[in-house]
């Protein structure tokens, strides 16, 4: 007939899982043995424990584990002295034995659900149309008295279907930044970062016209002779340049305390279209 709100209480439980208290109040009516109608208010205590593992595929999963049932209280609309002792225990034993499987099936539920949320660990993400990246337990996940650590293996394809070689040298704990209170930390190494924008270094070429600067002086070769003077006397006359931006060799990222760098290595080679020939480069530097 009514149900409270629950009030919900979790803990971790340190190389297992997660530990929960959930206190239900509710009234149960219906027609009495002796007539007429009955209601049974009552709030329960529900602990449950699940444990955190790893499915075959390599995805976080909790499964219960030990759903019990504490009955805090039993009260009903009968006079006392119709409901004398044995009949008051008998309905304790009956609430005890009814009780389990109308509330413990909540718990897996909730746990499927957060399952269901955790299968998208394991999800195929595209780079854009570069490539995917995809994430694995490399083992299995570790449970503290304050968080939880899941060690995840980075696996990353390029557009064709090659898989990106990734070092497997894992950081010690110690060398890991302090645990934030209430907060979700993702540490990433600086070879899965470099990986990544290897995945992505076609994304970087580019070729840069007139249309692309805005605002910057034209991009003819007279300007090219106005920036460097040593080139200017083997330019041709003012005619349209093109920048052909290439990625020479694979991004480098370096982490360092307070600071972090990425190095990208291109190319940029300048052409020359003339209107009566085909484009002609004039000449290429390192960027």
């Amino acid at each position: 007939k009514d149900l409270c709100p629950p009030v919900i209480s979790l803990a971790l439980s340190p190389g297992s899982g997660v530990f929960m208290a959930v206190l239900v109040q509710m009234t149960i009516a219906g027609k009495s043995f002796i007539g007429g109608n009955m209601e049974i208010a009552l709030a329960a205590n529900l602990t449950a424990s699940s444990v955190l593992g790893q499915d075959s595929a390599g995805t976080p999963r909790f499964s219960s584990r030990n759903c019990h049932i504490a009955l805090v209280s039993v009260k009903t609309n009968l006079p006392s002295s119709m409901l004398p002792k044995v009949m008051s225990k008998f309905l304790d034993r009956t609430l005890q034995k009814v009780l389990p499987g109308l509330l413990c099936p909540a718990v897996d539920a909730v746990l499927n659900l957060v399952n269901a949320k955790l299968t998208t660990l394991t999800s195929e993400i595209p780079l854009g149309t570069a490539g995917t990246l995809q994430y694995a337990l490399l083992n299995p996940p570790v449970t503290s008295e304050t968080f939880i650590e899941l060690d995840l293996k980075a696996i990353l394809h390029q557009k064709e279907g090659k898989e990106v070689d990734l070092p497997t040298d894992q950081p010690s704990l110690a060398s890991l930044p302090p645990k934030r209170d209430a907060a979700t930390q993702l540490i990433l190494s600086a070879n899965f970062l470099s990986a990544e924008l290897s995945v992505l270094q076609a994304s970087f070429n580019l070729n840069i016209s007139n249309n692309m600067v805005l605002g910057l002086p034209p991009l003819v070769t007279t300007m090219l002779g106005a920036l460097i003077p040593e080139i200017s006397r083997v330019l041709p006359p003012s005619q349209p340049v093109v920048i052909e931006m290439q990625e020479a060799k694979a991004p480098v990222v370096t982490i360092a305390p307070e600071k972090s760098f990425v190095q990208l290595f291109s190319t940029a080679e300048f052409w020359v279209s003339p209107s009566d020939s085909a484009p002609e480069s004039l000449f290429v530097l390192d960027v």
